[in-house]
C-alpha cells in the first residue's frame, strides 16, 4: 500500500487555507469542551469565534494573543453570597480554550452579548506576499545568433 505525504501541498498553502484545521485541532485538544464554540465564515477574509459564555461578565473574561496563538479565559470572582441549588444547571466553571492562527490574521476585536462572546477576526496579507499577475509580452524575441567557428574545435 501507498502512503502519499501531503507536507509540501501543506506547506504551500497561504492564510486560512488550514485555519479551520488548525483552530479546530487546538480547539478540541481541550479535555471538557467548554465553552461550546462556533468559527463563522463573514466574508472572504473575515471570520468570528463564538463563544457560550452564559454567566460571565465583561470582566471576568480575558482575550490574549501572542504571536498567533488565541488565548480566552474566564474565571468568577469569588461569590461570597450563600446559595442554595435546587438544580444548577449553568456551568460556572472557570475556561481555558486555546485556538492557533494562521499567519497574517490578525484579532480585530470582541465584544459579549446576549452571553456570547465574538471575537472578530482578519486575514491581512502583505502587498509583497499577494499574488501578482505577470504580463507576457507579444513581440518577439531580438535574441543574438552566434555564429561558432567549427575550425577552431
Amino acid at each position: 500500500m501507498r502512503t502519499y505525504d501531503m507536507t509540501p501541498l501543506l506547506r504551500s498553502t497561504i492564510g486560512f487555507d488550514r485555519l479551520f484545521n488548525d483552530l479546530l485541532d487546538g480547539a478540541t485538544k481541550s479535555d471538557a469542551g467548554y465553552p461550546p464554540f462556533n468559527v463563522e465564515l463573514l466574508g472572504e477574509d473575515a471570520y468570528r469565534i463564538t463563544l457560550a459564555v452564559a454567566g460571565f461578565a465583561e470582566d471576568e473574561i480575558e482575550i490574549e494573543v501572542n504571536d498567533r496563538a488565541l488565548r480566552i479565559s474566564g474565571s468568577h470572582a469569588d461569590d461570597e453570597t450563600e446559595r442554595k441549588f435546587l438544580h444548577q444547571g449553568i456551568a460556572g466553571r472557570s475556561f481555558e480554550r486555546r485556538f492557533q492562527l494562521a499567519e497574517h490574521v490578525r484579532v480585530t476585536g470582541a465584544n459579549l452579548a446576549n452571553g456570547l462572546l465574538n471575537v472578530e477576526l482578519t486575514r491581512e496579507v502583505p502587498e509583497a506576499k499577494k499574488p501578482r499577475k505577470i504580463e507576457i509580452n507579444a513581440k518577439p524575441s531580438t535574441a543574438q545568433v552566434i555564429e561558432a567557428n567549427r575550425d577552431a574545435a
